[in-house]
This record gives C-alpha cells, sequence and structure tokens, in this order.
C-alpha cells in the first residue's frame, strides 16, 4: 500500500530512508530536498515535449506520449530504486505530488517496494520549511567590522557544542567583494534555502542559535525574508577589534591568490573607493605590500558597516570591545557575554 505523508513527516522518515525526487534534472538542479536522489521520469526536453502536446493537443494526447517517453525506462527506474531502497522502503515526490510522483510509486509497489508519497510534493516542502523560518526562536547575531574573525568564532562556537547557523559556509561566500575567492560554486537561492531549512529544522529553538550578521545577499544568494526578519529582531553582539589586528588576519586570508585576481575584486568596488585609491591598492599589490591593500579596502568597508550599525532600530546592539583576534577565547567571552544578558 502507499502511504502518503505531511512535509512534516516525510522529512522526518527522510533521515533513514532514501528520497527519490522524480522531477526533471533542471528543476532537482534549481533546488532539492538536500540529500534527494535524481530519478527524472522525464529528461527536461521530454518534459517539454509532454507540455507542448498537452497545450496544443489535449491531456489524453499528452499522457500517451509520456508513457510512451517513459515506457522503455521502467526496468532502469526500479534497478535504481531497489538499489537505494532500506529494507524495500522509499520515499517519492514531485513538484506537486501529481501524476509523475504517483505513477512512480505505482511501479515501485508493482515490483515489490514499498513506496510513501509527499503529499502536495516538493510544493509542499518549500512552503513547510519557509514557515519554519517564522516561528519562535532565539537567534543571537555575531557582528562587527570585516577582518574580526567572526566565521571562525562561529567554528569555534560549533567546536564548543553551541548551535550555529553558519550562512556564508552555506552560501560559499563571504560576503564581500573578495567573497568569492577559494569557495566552491554557489547554489541557487532556493536551494540556500533548502540548505539552510535542513539546518534550521534540527536545531533546539528554546536555546540559543548563533549566526553572523548578513546583509539581505550572500554574493549571489538571498536570505528569505522571515529569517532576515528574525535576524534584524535579534540581539546583535558586535565585537570590535582593532584594525591592526583584522590588516593581518585579511593579509593571511587572501594574499595567498593571485595579484590579477585581487586586483579584479578591488576593481569591483572602485566606485566606492574611488580611482586614487584603486591605482594605490594596484601599486601595492605590485609591490607584495598587502597590508596597505587591506588598509585602503578597509577605508570603504568600516565606513559600510558602521553606518549600517548605526541604523538599526530593530534590535538591541552591544558593542564588545576586543584586543586581539583570538576566536577560540572570544567564543567563550561572547557565550559568557551573552549568559550575564540573559
Amino acid at each position: 500500500m502507499i502511504t502518503k505523508l505531511s512535509a512534516k513527516d516525510f522529512l522526518e522518515k527522510g533521515k533513514n530512508i532514501p528520497i527519490i525526487d522524480v522531477r526533471t534534472p533542471a528543476e532537482f538542479e534549481q533546488g532539492h530536498i538536500p540529500g534527494a536522489c535524481n530519478i527524472p521520469i522525464f529528461t527536461n526536453e521530454e518534459r517539454a515535449l509532454v507540455g507542448t502536446k498537452y497545450k496544443r493537443s489535449s491531456k489524453d494526447a499528452a499522457v500517451l506520449l509520456g508513457l510512451e517517453l517513459v515506457g522503455p525506462k521502467l526496468s532502469v527506474f526500479v534497478r535504481r530504486a531497489k538499489k537505494i531502497a532500506v529494507d524495500g522502503e522509499i520515499l517519492i515526490h514531485c513538484w506537486r505530488g501529481g501524476m509523475r510522483s504517483g505513477s512512480m510509486a505505482w511501479l515501485f509497489e508493482t515490483a515489490g517496494l514499498k513506496p510513501s508519497l509527499l503529499v502536495g510534493g516538493y510544493k509542499a516542502y518549500r512552503k513547510y520549511i519557509r514557515t519554519s523560518f517564522s516561528n519562535p526562536t532565539n537567534l543571537v547575531v555575531i557582528g562587527g567590522y570585516t577582518g574580526s574573525g567572526k566565521t571562525e568564532v562561529l567554528h569555534k562556537l560549533t567546536e564548543m557544542g553551541e548551535q550555529v547557523l553558519d550562512l556564508e559556509g552555506i552560501a560559499n561566500h563571504k560576503g564581500s567583494a573578495f567573497g568569492a575567492l577559494g569557495q566552491a560554486d554557489q547554489p541557487t537561492t532556493e536551494h540556500f534555502e533548502n540548505l539552510l531549512g535542513q539546518v534550521w529544522l534540527g536545531f533546539d529553538h528554546t536555546k540559543p542559535i548563533w549566526t553572523e550578521d548578513e546583509s539581505h545577499s550572500v554574493g549571489s544568494v538571498w536570505i528569505n525574508d522571515p529569517l532576515f526578519e528574525q535576524m534584524r529582531k535579534a540581539p546583535l553582539l558586535a565585537i570590535i577589534v582593532p584594525k591592526s589586528e583584522r590588516i593581518k588576519r585579511l593579509v593571511k586570508e587572501y594574499a595567498c591568490f593571485e595579484i590579477d585576481i585581487l586586483k579584479q575584486m578591488c576593481k569591483k568596488i572602485e566606485k566606492r573607493l574611488g580611482g586614487l585609491k584603486v591605482k594605490r591598492a594596484f601599486e601595492s599589490l605590485d609591490q607584495g605590500d598587502f597590508a596597505t591593500v587591506a588598509d585602503i579596502t578597509l577605508d570603504y568597508y568600516d565606513k559600510a558597516y558602521g553606518h549600517g550599525l548605526g541604523t538599526r532600530t530593530t534590535q538591541e546592539v552591544y558593542r564588545i570591545d576586543i584586543e586581539k583576534d583570538d576566536p577560540e577565547a572570544n567564543a567563550q567571552y561572547l557565550i559568557d557575554y551573552f549568559k550575564k544578558l540573559k
């Protein structure tokens, strides 16, 4: 018998039972449930053909064409499903929980498997995770000027057993014009949200959840409105690290990249830095003087962040002076500081 599950129950069961996404490769690439396996009923081109047949002819004609296209692949679908099933169980979904997933579930049941369907399909899953970002939570936002070591502080918090939402880690981007250097390709905004949702649903929301202060975008991806609103209402612990310490960190993180690449990154913010400063940055790069380049770029980033910090009206902002760039010590200091606030 084919079992039908809500998005919540589907994801819970998906922790142990494989999820099969039967949508096209293009749909899957745009965004999917993390960990799902794509066994597409139609290729991208086949789905386009069926859709055209539906529009220009009729539903019956489209169904017949679909059967012609899928028929030769049925045994392949079953073999792949049996290879990944756990004790014969498998979870299946399509876009809206309609004909594609229903047909695949029938096929798998006929082949002796025990399929479960996601009611409402991927669309219902998306609604479920988006709604979850509006639920009551206990976010704590770590802010501070560029080069303050916030990301490494988050990593230390994780090691200390704290709950951490690493937005930049999930986005594969450090948030600035230089943020893509050394990073993997960014996910789509849709899949970024799916990855966030996977982490978010695993938190105990009665306890603190640490995250980094970000603008609405992290590179090319966007933080959804419900989560961003939560971030802007949460207490902000802004660590104020001396500029000299921050310059050291930036040199350590970026001096390893090729000069031409660093020049390209500086060029991206030329309108904000000004032509003379960019020229000076280029000259410094040619001389191997990375500290001066960091100093020049921080002039812009510090002013921008300082202005943004001063305009926060929806959250409590706590400026915390930090003498040294010591991520482990600073992480512990923030834990103790927040406990006193509470």
